[in-house]
Order: structure tokens, then sequence, then C-alpha cells
């Protein structure tokens, strides 16, 4: 009997490396009585949400860990421009096109950047994370110091939404870091941006593709994205070029006038005042040298990489050449 209360004592907390969260703690009940105060949240409904949820050490060591070498560009481009994944891609925009091209043409936002976005994120929905996001938030929240103000928003706003959708806090899964569903947006991202592009009453980004895909769509086109316009073109320099390369910046502080004056050479059809940033990247066989625009920075804002938003980019267009093959 007692070898018998210990395992189910030991299924219960989930083992050595998940343990319930405190509801005693300090930090713990400073963020329910706020909860309570600014968002009139019911302090018994909270509190056994939060009994419910695990610190997990698992977690704690995925966020910590520091990645094991940096990627160059043509290492972390190979990672997701994989004939493989271009392959999903097409099959993906093939199975889906009709909404893909609706959204398309309400947004603005080409259906290249959609399934980028999708294809990079998620593998079309094949990779979205098998944590709780409760147990995510909730354990970077109160266990990890470094972040813990972003964090404790996130799980505020994290509840507010399992409010406001009627959803059940234990259910919703996603990153170890609490993104979600299939977009992986925080749950900030999808409190202001997640759609409900099937009209069914819910804004599902689990398992709705035209819900997925409408709240990427309304992402960009609330970052700024303008239809129609070039995201980013290779480039060289000329030997006008003089100084070292800037960093890369997740922002443009140039313009295409002002690059092309300083020895960058590149083609596009955007007026000369349009910003523009250069960018440097190491190929496989060497330095590759880009010009990025507007659109590229709002990709950008999805996720704060030059490399991602080049990846996303490249990704969409080489799908769209596979799709077009198959139609030829």
């Amino acid at each position: 009997m007692l070898f018998r209360n210990l395992v189910l004592l030991f299924l219960f907390v989930g083992g050595p490396s998940a343990q319930a969260i405190d509801v005693g703690n300090p930090d713990v009940k400073s963020f329910i009585d706020s909860m309570v105060s600014e968002h009139s949240y019911d302090r018994e409904t909270l509190e056994g949400v939060l009994l419910q949820a695990e610190t997990k050490e698992s977690i704690l060591e995925a966020i910590a860990k520091p990645a094991e070498r940096t990627f160059e560009w043509h290492e972390y481009r190979d990672i997701f421009l994989t004939d493989e994944r271009i392959k999903a891609g097409a099959a993906f925009w093939r199975e889906h096109s009709e909404e893909l091209e609706r959204i398309s043409d309400e947004t603005g936002v080409s259906v290249e950047i959609l399934v980028g976005i999708i294809g990079v994120e998620t593998y079309f929905g094949r990779i979205t994370g098998g944590y709780r996001v409760l147990d995510a938030l909730s354990t970077l929240a109160f266990e990890y110091p470094p972040r813990s103000k972003f964090f404790r928003g996130e799980l505020e706003q994290f509840l507010l939404l399992v409010r406001e959708e009627g959803m059940s806090a234990t259910d919703a899964t996603g990153s170890y870091a609490g993104a979600m569903g299939r977009p992986q947006f925080m749950p900030s991202s999808y409190r202001a941006y997640a759609v409900d592009s099937s009209d069914d009453g819910k804004r599902d980004i689990w398992s709705n593709w035209t819900d997925v895909m409408g709240s990427i769509a309304n992402y960009f086109v609330r970052h700024g994205w303008r239809k129609d316009n070039e995201v980013v073109v290779q480039a060289s320099l000329s030997g006008q070029w003089q100084g070292e390369l800037p960093k890369n910046k997740l922002k443009p502080e140039e313009t295409i006038t002002s690059l092309s004056h300083q020895g960058v050479v590149f083609a596009t059809e955007l007026p000369g005042d349009d910003k523009s940033q250069l960018l440097t990247l190491q190929g496989e066989d060497g330095e590759e040298h880009w010009v990025g625009f507007h659109n590229f920075f709002v990709i950008t804002r999805y996720n704060r990489s030059v490399m991602y938003a080049l990846a996303v980019h490249q990704l969409g267009q080489e799908i769209a050449i596979e799709v077009n093959r198959g139609e030829t």
C-alpha cells in the first residue's frame, strides 16, 4: 500500500521534473491579487486554474540552455528549405487554395508569405509543441527571473483569453515558451490579431486552418504590410562602396536612393525614397548581400530575426514554383 501511495503521489505531481504551482507563494498571490483587482477575475476560479499548473524543469532547461552554436545563413536556410518541406507546402497550398486565395485577396498578404510562415513555424501543422500553455507560462512567470515580467504579462493575457473564448486553460498546447497553435501566437498576439475567418464564432488557431491563415494575414496587415510590394532582392557592392559593412538591423535606416549612392547595386521598381536596408549573410560560397524593403521588416515583427524573414520569403517562393510546376 505504501508503495502504491508513493506511485500515485509521483504521478500526481508529474514526477521529479514537475511540481504543482504553489498558490501560497508571495509572487503567485500578488499575481492573483492583480488579476482580481485589475480584471475582476474570480479569485476562486483563478486559484483553481493555477492549482492545475505545473512547474516543469524541462521548460526552464529549454529556455535557459544556450544554443550549441550560432547558425550561419546557409545552415539556417538548409533547415527549412528542404525538398520535403517544399513539397509539403505545395500540397498544403493545393489543398487550401480557395481559402488562401480568398484571404490573400481580402488582405493583400500574398499566399507565398502565408504558406512561408506556416511552413517555417510549424511545418504545416506537424510541429506545434507539446507543452500545456498553462504550464509553460506559469513556470516562466514564477521560476525564471530573467524574463519573469514578460511571461507574467503573457500569463495574464492567456487567462484573459481563456475567459473571453470560453476555453479550458489546461487544453491549450504550444511551445516551451507558450507560443500557441499552428501559427505559434503568444497569448498577447492571439488576443490582438487572431480572427474568426471561418465565421463559426470562434478564433481557433489549433485545428481550423481558415482561422490560422486569416489570423496570420491579419497580423501582417496590422503591422503595415503593403500589397504587391517587393520584399527583398539580392545585391552586390560596387567599387564605390567604402567602409565597413553595417550590422544587420531589424529596422530599415536607409532608402533605395541612399543605398544606390553608396555603391549598393540592386534592381527594384520601388520609388527611391522607400525605406530599405543592406543585409549581409554568410552563404555557403561566401558573403551574400541583400536589400530588404518595408515588407521584409514586417516579417521580422513576427520573429525578430533577419534570417527568419529571409527563410520565410524564400520558402514561400520555392513553394510557389513547385505549385506552378505541378500545374504545367
